[in-house]
């Protein structure tokens, strides 16, 4: 079984055969799901921001947020953290 290390790496499915053809040969690498479950725990703790955004691109995040069963503003958080902690390992 193939482990992936981003949501990236799930593609967008055609279908439903395709998606379960998917999650029969992969899984989410372990430090994907403890940073998923270390977002939910900081939600508690978390900060309302207000961000501006193009109406167009906040549609296409949310859609592709629905296809992976996703709430668009945990992907957005999630995408954050895996981008800053590249951003920290690269320095």
């Amino acid at each position: 079984m193939r482990s992936f290390a981003s949501w990236e790496e799930v593609p967008i499915f055609d279908s439903e055969a395709a998606e379960a053809g998917f999650w029969a040969e992969n899984r989410p690498d372990l430090r994907l799901m403890e940073s998923a479950v270390a977002a939910a725990t900081e939600s508690s703790e978390s900060v309302t921001i207000t961000l501006r955004m193009d109406p167009r691109m906040l549609a296409r995040i949310k859609r592709l947020a629905r296809s992976r069963y996703l709430n668009y503003q945990s992907m957005i958080k999630q995408w954050l953290s895996e981008r800053m902690e590249n951003e920290l390992r690269e320095r």
